[in-house]
């Protein structure tokens, strides 16, 4: 499987002179917990979280009127659209980091989250335990039978 499969898309990004108070209103707009920085060409340029704005902006004493790029993480950890997905659980894996950027020929196109494997791991887990749940189902119980009849103690 493909990462493009599983990503968000269209992504939630920012120029990097986007003001603190303004990149809140977003997320919250977006119900995101972060948002990808990208540059006039649609090249990550970075990544700003719900935390870097309450901790590293306004917790650490910037004006709202800060731009992100002043509390962005900007080496970002990224994975392209074509990758296989294994690709992307071992950058996770590796890095630590809760989301991945997705790129198509150097420009964001999506994102891929912890949640977005979740929700892959729980398809795959539904998609294996379905047949053998309906199989469980329909099997008649032997609990309190005996030679095809019912007994009840």
């Amino acid at each position: 499987m493909k990462v493009s499969e599983v990503m968000t898309s269209p992504p939630v990004t920012v120029v990097p002179g986007l003001r603190l108070a303004e990149a809140a209103r977003r997320m919250a707009e977006a119900a995101v917990g972060s948002l990808l920085v990208v540059d006039d060409e649609g090249a990550p340029a970075g990544i700003v979280t719900d935390r870097d704005i309450a901790l590293r902006g306004l917790g650490g004493g910037l004006d709202p009127d800060t731009a992100v790029d002043a509390v962005m993480s900007p080496r970002v950890v990224t994975v392209d659209a074509d990758d296989d997905l294994q690709a992307a659980y071992r950058a996770f894996r590796r890095t630590g980091v809760r989301r991945l950027p997705v790129l198509e020929l150097g420009r964001v196109v999506g994102v891929l989250t912890i949640d977005d494997l979740f929700l892959d791991v729980f398809r795959r887990l539904a998609d294996l335990l379905g047949p053998v749940a309906r199989t469980v189902l329909q099997e008649p119980s032997e609990r309190g039978s005996v030679g095809g009849t019912s007994h009840v103690s």
